[in-house]
């Protein structure tokens, strides 16, 4: 059983799709293993993008992230880590294909809905980064 990282952002907390969001992962096998809201601040949201960090959009990036809050979350099922990835769809939603989280409440690649782990060694990093163990359930 897999366990992988997902936000919801704060373009889709203010718009008020976060049940819509849930209710993506939830149909498609996914399980709610640990969840909370979150106004995360410029130390948080730095350090969880620190591997950006050199990178010119990390100002941006962090900016946006404080923005307003986010919904994080530990979802579990088997393939999690990419089912979640092929649910969200591409980083740019223009580039997301049509019924991805992108493609239908994302605004930019900048404001693009939801984050998601590339992969299990950096979801196992992003859990630990906001959940402790008893957390997760």
């Amino acid at each position: 059983m897999e366990q992988t990282l997902s936000i919801i952002k704060p373009d889709a907390v203010q718009k008020g799709v976060i049940g819509k969001i849930i209710d993506r992962f939830e149909s498609n096998g996914l399980r709610i293993a640990a969840m909370k809201k979150v106004q995360l601040d410029e130390k948080t949201a730095g350090g969880f993008y620190a591997v950006h960090a050199e990178r010119p959009f990390f100002g941006e990036l962090v900016s946006f992230m404080t923005s307003g809050p986010v919904v994080v979350m530990v979802l579990e099922g088997e393939n999690a880590m990419a089912k979640n990835r092929d649910l969200m769809g591409a980083t740019n939603p223009k580039e997301a294909a049509a019924g991805t989280i992108r493609a239908d409440f994302a605004e930019s690649i900048d404001a693009n809905a939801v984050h998601g782990s590339d992969s299990l060694e950096n979801a196992a990093i992003e859990i630990k980064f906001f959940f402790s163990e008893n957390e997760v359930l």
